[in-house]
């Protein structure tokens, strides 16, 4: 029992030991991976900035100390920017001016992401979504505006370079457990550290596939730009969108008027509704109810006396026969 007893302590000690390292591995990787993309990142940016102003006398750029900070004055060239558009163009005939631009897309090393058309007789649009190249984005909204008159542009900007640089660091930072992990997995000894193992590897390989999915997903939009471009015919009327403006007392006292019309709109449709009802109904039920009250009123009689109480006739006395004495005793 006691050699038994012995195991057990034994091994569940093991597992918390295997458990500490796992953990203390973890974020030693994680330490480490971090300096090691901060200055990567550095030295990444510094390089590119040297390469741009021709270095001094021809020297190769030094690299970043660890730990260093990523400079934030970066040049355009180097931030991570994504441009997104939108423009109205009015054109004689949609159907080839939406042909063209989608030339001009392809043209551009670009693509379709969406094409919607109408072509209804006076009323014939189209609205195409465009991705092009970032570096071919202002030449392709200058050549889709040469396709008829341009009525309305609108051109977005976003940079987005921290948010890049601090998920490259994330996704070496969980690289580096992952590894970690996979090396302690491969040093299980009991079916215990086994399955506490897999789960914590599995968890990790999930949080770095959806970093990674994130990056994928940010480096499409900073590498293809979207333009949405819509395409209108000679007398296709626009409807322009309405700005949003702040809320306040009379965007307040607006609304409660408009709630107010519309109750009263409600009411007076109700109203609406049922008079005929009333109409035929509730005239005949008055004029039964008319009748009914004046034969009440017929039938109870109408004089001098019709109000007085009727006389009371008083209850007989029991009183002892004529022949008997009252006061005669036997």
């Amino acid at each position: 029992m006691r050699a038994t007893a012995r195991r057990r302590w034994g091994g569940f000690l093991g597992t918390a030991a295997l458990v500490a390292v796992l953990v203390l591995t973890g974020c030693s990787s994680r330490d480490e991976a971090t300096n090691a993309s901060s200055a990567a990142d550095t030295a990444a940016v510094g390089g590119a900035a040297d390469r741009g102003s021709g270095g001094k006398d021809g020297a190769a750029p030094k690299a970043a100390e660890p730990g260093a900070e990523v400079p934030s004055d970066l040049r355009v060239d180097q931030r991570s920017i994504v441009y997104t558009g939108s423009m109205t163009v009015r054109v004689k005939e949609v159907e080839r001016a939406a042909a063209e631009a989608v030339t001009i897309a392809t043209g551009a090393g670009g693509f379709v992401g969406g094409d919607q058309r109408t072509s209804d007789t006076g009323d014939a649009q189209a609205s195409l979504t465009l991705r092009v190249p970032a570096d071919r984005f202002n030449s392709v909204v200058d050549a889709l505006a040469k396709l008829g008159r341009q009525e309305r542009r609108e051109i977005k900007t976003e940079d987005v370079t921290e948010e890049t640089l601090d998920l490259q660091a994330r996704i070496s930072t969980q690289q580096a457990r992952v590894e970690s992990g996979r090396r302690l997995l491969a040093q299980a000894k009991s079916l215990t550290d086994l399955v506490l193992l897999e789960g914590e590897l599995a968890k990790r390989e999930a949080d770095l596939v959806a970093l990674q999915a994130r990056q994928r997903r940010l480096a499409d939009l900073t590498a293809l730009s979207t333009i949405t471009v819509r395409l209108v015919g000679p007398e296709t009327v626009v409807m322009e969108e309405e700005e949003e403006e702040p809320s306040g007392f009379l965007d307040g006292l607006r609304g409660g008027w408009e709630a107010l019309l519309g109750t009263l709109r409600v009411v007076l449709i109700v109203v609406g509704a049922l008079l005929p009802w009333l109409t035929v109904v509730g005239v005949p039920a008055l004029v039964v109810i008319w009748l009914v009250r004046r034969n009440r009123r017929r039938r109870t009689p109408v004089g001098p006396f019709a109000d007085q109480p009727a006389p009371v006739v008083p209850a007989p006395r029991n009183e002892p026969p004529a022949d008997i004495p009252a006061d005669s005793t036997n």
